[in-house]
């Protein structure tokens, strides 16, 4: 059996379909709770179910009354209350085959097929009409991925977003950055685009080679930290969370466990990050995304705003 990776999702004994959120799942498996059955649920799943879809906050509250034993920073499922592990790269010409957008999408990202899936709701079978796509290439796949999609919205075949649809992006991000620097960052990033009007994004994922050295140890907290540093290896810069190794005097890496931040710097560039300062053995990191809006946290690149 392969192992439960990010971006996977899985399904309880009672029925409830979480997000797989982490890497580390040998003991547990760290996921978001997504998906609850609900008789007056407003998503219908293949079999009929319907389901009630869950925000952040929501699934906490929820867990808390029902399941207590699941909660930590994530929530944790033993794998022994898990009836069903859904894999995006398994599922894909499911999903495509069901979807015209997802199947468009597929030769414009043009890597082999065991390397790309399609994860959210429409993995789960419970998309709607306001669904977006949320595609998922795995390894080093990702980067061929990610120039193909930059070729296609150069020369026309598939739309960057819309002005409006970069507003409505920054609004639910609430980032620390200004929109103008927003934008800066993101439109370099290649990572998302629109489909007959549907927004999609081009998310990483490790390969399963990969997936070993993946877990993120809790640290000591040593404070709040404003650094310069330049990026010396942004391999990982899309991963969740993101990692950047960097050269300074302190800290050895920064990660980012907010979205907004993935992808943001370039190797040999120099970011300005604020964030908390982590102890992890002999070396520290600095953490982005404390919080679930990294109030007062953000990464710049200070090479790409001074080349503007």
């Amino acid at each position: 059996m392969k192992p439960i990776r990010l971006r996977d999702f899985i399904e309880d004994t009672d029925g409830r379909i979480y997000a797989v959120a982490a890497y580390d799942n040998t003991e547990r498996v760290g996921c978001i709770l997504r998906y609850v059955p609900d008789d007056n649920g407003e998503r219908t799943g293949p079999e009929g179910t319907k389901y009630k879809k869950m925000d952040f906050e929501d699934a906490f509250a929820y867990l808390a009354e029902h399941k207590p034993e699941y909660l930590d920073t994530v929530h944790r499922i033993p794998h022994t209350d898990i009836a069903r592990v859904i894999k995006p790269e398994e599922e894909i010409l499911h999903v495509a085959a069901t979807n015209e957008q997802v199947m468009q999408l597929l030769p414009v990202f043009n890597v082999s097929i065991e390397k790309i899936g399609c994860t959210g709701s429409l993995l789960c079978g419970l998309g709607n009409e306001s669904s977006d796509i949320d595609m998922v290439v795995y390894g080093s796949a990702w980067f061929t991925a990610q120039e193909n999609l930059k070729r296609s919205v150069e020369a026309g075949e598939v739309s960057g977003l819309s002005e409006e649809m970069w507003q409505k992006v920054y609004t639910k991000r609430v980032p620390e950055i200004d929109y103008e620097t927003f934008l800066a960052h993101e439109k370099r990033k290649w990572n998302r685009g629109e489909i007959e009007g549907t927004y999609f994004d081009l998310l990483y994922t490790r390969s399963y080679e990969q997936i070993g050295s993946a877990g993120v140890p809790k640290g000591k907290v040593c404070g709040k930290a404003t650094i310069e540093a330049t990026v010396t290896d942004s391999s990982l810069a899309f991963d969740n969370p993101a990692v950047y190794f960097v050269d300074h005097e302190e800290i050895s890496r920064v990660l980012s466990f907010t979205h907004t931040y993935s992808g943001q710097a370039l190797k040999g560039e120099v970011i300005e990050a604020t964030g908390v300062v982590e102890e992890h053995g002999d070396t520290k990191w600095l953490i982005v995304g404390t919080t679930r809006e990294a109030k007062g946290e953000y990464i710049i690149s200070k090479t790409l705003m001074e080349s503007l």
